[in-house]
């Protein structure tokens, strides 16, 4: 059974940074791509990085290119988020998720098929 297990979230003012981290465990981690997904108030889940199974690769959301780096380590079973110059609108609960096909968008959350239960993200203006 696939666990994925996300920390690091937490409240931080605007401008400022943070490290999210997604363990992953009940299957071979460098077999699969990560991505990690956010969901505001009130507002449908949404992507905001991806990368290949063996990190050769990474996709990210327009809205946060530049500022959003994803990494992993296959090592530690990892997935990271490292978050900079973050902003008030990017309050949200932020998810990691595994995606067992290597085919289709890493930007569609239906083609993922294992979701941490989320970390809360909280930017103050």
């Amino acid at each position: 059974q696939v666990q994925l297990v996300e920390s690091g979230g937490g409240l931080v003012q605007a401008g400022g940074s943070l490290k999210l981290s997604c363990v992953a465990s009940g299957r071979t981690f460098s077999n699969y791509a990560m991505g990690w997904f956010r969901q505001r108030p009130g507002k449908e889940r949404e992507f905001a990085a991806a990368i290949s199974s063996r990190g050769s690769s990474t996709d990210y959301a327009e809205a946060v290119k530049g500022r959003f780096t994803i990494s992993r380590d296959s090592a530690k079973n990892t997935v990271y988020l490292q978050m900079n110059s973050l902003k008030p609108e990017e309050t949200a609960v932020y998810y990691c998720a595994m995606r067992l096909s290597p085919f289709g968008p890493y930007r569609d959350y239906a083609g993922y098929n294992y979701w941490g239960q989320g970390t809360q993200v909280t930017v103050s203006s």
